[in-house]
């Protein structure tokens, strides 16, 4: 059961990633693929997977959130990501915000996955 949750945690992952990279150049683009509905509605699903199977292998693992330090960073982090990727993608009053909102979200998106990889707060600087 570990093995199939960890493999569909890296999945929803990467898919989240990709979403928001395809999601950040549209917004660049101005293009109106952002307004169609698979569009608003499949980042929601699949970021709602991937925190599932993030809970499922907190308790199989017995890893949690403000008990082990790696894992508060990356909490942290992610409600970070979640936040400035709202701006970047429709919350930024201007594309000025919006760009350096979504440059913002591919770092912290990277610190994350950097901090899942080597169970270091240091991301891959550890």
């Amino acid at each position: 059961m570990y093995s199939v949750l960890k493999h569909a945690h890296m999945l929803f992952a990467v898919t989240s990633g990709v979403l928001f990279i395809l999601r950040g150049i549209w917004m660049m683009m101005d293009s109106a693929q952002l307004q169609k509905r698979w569009v608003k509605v499949l980042p929601h699903i699949n970021d709602t997977l991937l925190l599932g199977c993030a809970i499922a292998l907190t308790v199989i693992l017995q890893q949690y959130p403000f008990v082990d330090h790696w894992l508060t960073a990356k909490v942290i982090a992610l409600v970070l990501y979640i936040l400035v990727g709202t701006v970047a993608i429709k919350r930024g009053k201007t594309k000025k915000i919006r760009v350096f909102a979504f440059v913002v979200g591919l770092l912290l998106y990277g610190y994350i996955v950097g901090v899942a990889i080597n169970h270091d707060v240091l991301s891959f600087l550890a």
